[in-house]
């Protein structure tokens, strides 16, 4: 009987939502790959995986896989139709490929909204107030030695570049500081989602802005969305904050900003070369950095990785998936 249940491919192993991928179990045959790069895979899923139904993705399946471009679509056998992402961003996956092959690609926006924008508001505070560089003096044995003022959040603007969930729920947290909210979209929020928050033109968050967040998806439109010449328009000390993905700056331009005191500091979650740093970046104390830790609690990982296996689940029963991508969303809707 197991023989007969669908084949669920797992780059990498459940590490904290063990419960729910028993219920998986008890509907599909799930294997780790045991490939040890991008060529013994395809040689793999062409004979052990021939017939795999699914593949569950997770930000550190590249290691094996690299990025599920063009070429690695065209390798995966006909069986499988759907690719279930764990994390909210879905770059690494060339969705127009999967769309052509009729593969759904689904994500897991909602988990990671609240572990994202916690992060966002310690990176935006820690920057505000020079944090790291107080941090290098103690570490040194220089105790606050040279440590310029940091500055209060208190009536502060924070210009929000993409107001979606966790654009949302950054505006919630930082509005007990006193800190008043702009945001730019595609297209502004009803009222009751603004939260009082003012939608303005692309220039007039860049020109009105103290503070930074950047919270868009990585496409084709949004890459160095932010350059020298927008960096230009920003006030002199203006502070930039990213949790979203390192290449909608470009990352050598706000490095010389930072250098030449433009930007008066960085709170960075992702880099555009990860796990490679710019340099410079690297050498300025005004950079409050961490390795790409959004996501990385307990909770949320749990979180994540439960709703791409309900994805997997519902794909495996004929039922409407959780979260299907922007781009695929029609394709879903053709299924049912």
């Amino acid at each position: 009987m197991s023989s007969q249940k669908p084949l669920v491919l797992f780059f990498n192993a459940v590490r904290h939502a063990h419960s729910s991928f028993q219920q998986l179990q008890q509907m599909a045959r799930t294997e780790i790959v045991t490939s040890k790069n991008r060529e013994t895979f395809f040689q793999d899923i062409q004979g052990k995986y021939k017939d795999a139904f699914a593949i569950y993705r997770t930000s550190a399946s590249g290691a094996v896989a690299g990025k599920f471009d063009a070429e690695f679509i065209d390798h995966r056998p006909e069986s499988c139709k759907f690719i279930c992402h764990n994390g909210a961003g879905y770059d690494p996956i060339d969705t127009n490929a999967c769309a052509r092959r009729g593969i759904i690609v689904t994500n897991a926006p909602s988990p990671v909204t609240d572990a994202t924008a916690d992060l966002a508001v310690f990176l935006l505070l820690g920057a505000l107030r020079q944090v790291n560089p107080a941090m290098v003096t103690l570490r040194s044995g220089k105790f606050k030695t040279g440590v310029d003022f940091g500055h209060d959040p208190q009536g502060k603007t924070l210009g929000i570049l993409g107001m979606g969930r966790i654009g949302r729920a950054i505006e919630s947290r930082v509005r007990p500081f006193g800190i008043n909210t702009i945001y730019h979209s595609r297209n502004p929020l009803p009222d009751e989602e603004a939260a009082g928050a003012e939608y303005v033109s692309f220039d007039d968050l860049l020109s009105k802005s103290d503070i930074i967040s950047l919270n868009l998806p990585l496409n084709p439109k949004t890459r160095h969305l932010i350059g020298a010449a927008e960096i230009a328009k920003m006030k002199p000390g203006v502070v930039i904050v990213n949790t979203a993905r390192g290449a909608v700056i470009d990352e050598a331009a706000m490095a010389d900003a930072l250098e030449d005191g433009h930007i008066a500091a960085v709170g960075l979650d992702i880099f555009e070369e990860e796990p490679k740093i710019n340099d410079k970046l690297l050498k300025q104390h005004r950079a409050f950095m961490v390795p790409h830790i959004g996501t990385h609690t307990f909770e949320t990982l749990a979180k994540m990785e439960t709703w791409a296996m309900d994805n997997v689940r519902c794909a495996i029963l004929g039922e409407e998936l959780l979260s299907p991508v922007a781009e695929h969303q029609h394709l879903a809707q053709k299924r049912h």
